[in-house]
């Protein structure tokens, strides 16, 4: 696999071989048993030009599981804070002698020009509001950890669809594998053309769902978190109350708590979130290996 910038270039079937290959990592992880170095005397290089702890650690940890040397850019303390042009900063980094690029930036499509500067395998970390996908496979690998199947399952994503980059994965992701998706949120946070089903009601949507994926409002990207919002489509105690038996709450983090989560709910034993920052080294391990072999 030459390099990770959408999951729209992913079918079923690779999906599907990407989640069983990070579960086994995972239980690998577990069991305190060291993986096979596969990326030995490979060069993994993370650039990541906005802020970020869960991506970013996961996958520093990831490429040292494998084997791989390991560079981390910090962009303030970089020739890009004396001027230097993004597309010279990551042919430097080329020329120093890596091997896999993976690439964070706030602009949708840099990941996609960085891969075409330097023809490396390039890993997308995040860019702008386009895409996240290995956010998408590692929550992938956490609902097939926790469910006997995906197929027919309900999902529910909450929140500022619009302006997230995990939706952008998520929502591609999600039916390949079989489940079902609803998009919930105001109005103005629902995509104008999509295939899955909308509703601004969260409470009437509660009792049907399997799973509640909640979204950070992004305000960084122009999303506004009012009063209005939290009362119609934070996760609080009663709507908890309300939610199915079996289901099980979902958050890409980082969590805005009091706004799209409140503390109890976050707390609870509903939720996998931190289960989803444990599933975040091995799964980026499978990807790693699959491009950077």
């Amino acid at each position: 696999m030459k390099g990770l910038i959408t999951v729209r270039d992913l079918g079923p079937d690779q999906l599907r071989a990407m989640i069983e290959e990070a579960s086994l990592l995972r239980d690998m992880l577990d069991r305190h048993e060291e993986p096979d170095p596969a990326l030995q005397g490979r060069c993994v290089a993370n650039l990541f030009f906005e802020p970020s702890t869960r991506t970013r650690l996961s996958f520093e940890l990831a490429a040292k599981r494998l084997g791989a040397h390991v560079l981390t850019l910090n962009p303030a303390t970089s020739s890009a804070s004396k001027g230097e042009s993004l597309r010279d900063t990551v042919l430097t980094i080329a020329a120093v002698g890596a091997d896999v690029m993976v690439v964070r930036h706030l602009e949708d499509g840099v990941p996609q020009s960085v891969a075409e500067w330097t023809g490396l395998a390039v890993v997308n970390g995040g860019d702008g509001t386009h895409e996240h996908p290995t956010q998408a496979l590692l929550d992938a690998v956490t609902l097939s950890r926790h469910y006997e199947g995906l197929e027919g399952l309900r999902v529910g994503v909450v929140g500022d669809i619009t302006h997230s980059r995990v939706a952008g994965s998520l929502l591609h992701v999600l039916p390949r594998l079989g489940m079902d998706v609803t998009l919930v949120a105001p109005t103005n946070w629902l995509p104008a053309d999509t295939p899955h089903q909308t509703t601004t009601d969260f409470d009437a949507m509660i009792p049907e769902l399997d799973v509640v994926y909640l979204l950070r409002v992004q305000t960084e990207r122009g999303g506004r978190i009012t009063d209005s919002y939290v009362g119609n489509f934070q996760l609080d105690e009663p709507r908890l109350a309300r939610m199915r038996p079996d289901a099980i709450i979902l958050h890409p983090g980082p969590i805005n708590r009091g706004v799209e989560i409140a503390d109890e709910v976050a707390e609870s034993s509903r939720s996998l979130i931190t289960e989803q920052v444990r599933n975040g080294v091995p799964t980026r391990m499978a990807v790693l290996r699959a491009v950077g072999l």
